[in-house]
């Protein structure tokens, strides 16, 4: 599509946001309590237990496992403690690399290094914003071998531990090419679904299709438990052990305090378990509503030139937690003018994040060709995507 006027785009954009959300301000994406928030919460608050304990975690688990059709889920304190887990239990070892997107947010690669293990930085394809199966498996045949059935990069001599498979907000990544890239180089993908809660891959909850997942419930996600998150496995082993590294390794004793290996304490607290509880009952419309908001969203941008909105992709369903428009290539000089405009005007748009192996603490990290990162990246918006929208 050839390109079009700066004014032209930018008012466009504005005049979409006008007609679908009214009148600012307009953030982009705000928690909504409009079910038994109160009421659970006071239940929680009149039995006092409101810290590590109390029915609410154990009623949050089950029901996060029911809703996501995994055999286990263990609620944890926030989505980074829930990665960081599930990583160790996937067998990350200090010195070791893993594979994960550029294309992510900070905490994918915050949790590879607290297992002292090194990121190693792969490409996405556009269609998924998630990591592109076809280009790392070809990557890895020119970089790693095999040696006694564990893949290692030839260039460093490390292992290659764990391949993480990032849902990018809340879009699906191509997970079943992604498993067929993790048995060809045996590397196990370990799910960063934080922000996919309610989103499927041909009929199948994302986050448990790896060997392990992880969830979150930060403030600014579908659903919230102020903080928090979930590990999700179908392995029973797995969800025991995380279960018991997350509650401070501690052994089951009526008064001694014995512990038995080096735990976290990422136990979510029973008042946070809670409001979950209250917010999953409500999640099914949370999920009609922000698909309603995508249609109106698409109706409208496919009037405006030089511009489209993000589309779940084939064989999938995505929660669409933050709703997305990128630029053609030919309007990416853009970008900055439509975040200026619009959030002067009162409606929160955001850029994507900056590729993480451009951030300071990452930059010497090992990479492969980032050409789509680098392109999404630069034409990536992200526009007013709440469920009361």
């Amino acid at each position: 599509m050839n390109s079009v006027s700066s004014d032209s785009i930018v008012d466009n954009i504005l005049q979409v946001f006008k007609n679908i959300l009214g009148e600012p301000p307009i953030g982009l994406h705000e928690p909504t309590f409009e079910g038994n928030e109160w009421k659970y919460l006071k239940e929680c608050l009149d039995s006092t237990f409101v810290s590590s304990v109390g029915k609410y975690v154990d009623l949050f688990e089950a029901q996060l496992a029911e809703f996501t059709g995994a055999k286990h889920a263990v609620a944890v304190v926030n989505g980074t403690a829930a990665l960081h887990i599930a990583l160790k239990l996937s067998g990350v070892s200090p010195g070791s690399e893993v594979l994960l997107p550029a294309f992510t947010f900070v905490a994918t690669a915050n949790a590879v290094t607290y297992c002292q293990a090194k990121p190693h930085f792969i490409d996405i394809e556009e269609k998924t914003l998630g990591i592109c199966p076809a280009s790392v498996y070809e990557y890895l045949k020119s970089i790693s071998e095999m040696r006694g059935g564990k893949c290692f990069n030839r260039q460093t001599g490390c292992e290659i531990t764990a391949m993480i498979a990032m849902h990018s907000f809340g879009h699906p990544v191509d997970i079943e090419g992604i498993l067929k890239v993790s048995r060809d180089f045996n590397i196990p993908v370990v799910e960063d679904a934080a922000e996919a809660l309610g989103s499927y891959s041909h009929g199948e909850h994302v986050g448990h299709s790896g060997l392990i997942g992880a969830l979150s419930f930060n403030g600014n996600k579908i659903i919230t438990t102020g903080g928090g998150g979930a590990i999700l496995t179908d392995n029973q082993d797995l969800a025991a052990r995380a279960k018991h590294l997350t509650t401070t390794a501690k052994t089951a004793h009526p008064w001694e305090y014995r512990h038995d290996a080096i735990g976290f304490n990422y136990r979510l607290p029973n008042i946070n378990a809670a409001l979950g509880c209250a917010q999953l009952e409500s999640l099914p419309q949370k999920l009609q509503n922000k698909r309603k908001l995508f249609n109106r969203y698409k109706n409208a941008f496919e009037k405006v030139s030089g511009i489209f909105i993000f589309e779940e992709p084939e064989n999938c369903k995505s929660n669409y937690w933050l709703q997305a428009i990128l630029l053609n290539e030919d309007d990416i000089v853009l970008r900055n003018e439509i975040l200026d405009y619009s959030n002067k005007n009162g409606y929160c748009t955001r850029p994507a994040w900056e590729l993480l192996s451009t951030l300071d603490p990452y930059i010497n990290c090992q990479k492969m060709d980032l050409i789509n990162s680098k392109s999404v990246q630069n034409r990536l918006i992200n526009i007013p995507s709440s469920a009361h929208l």
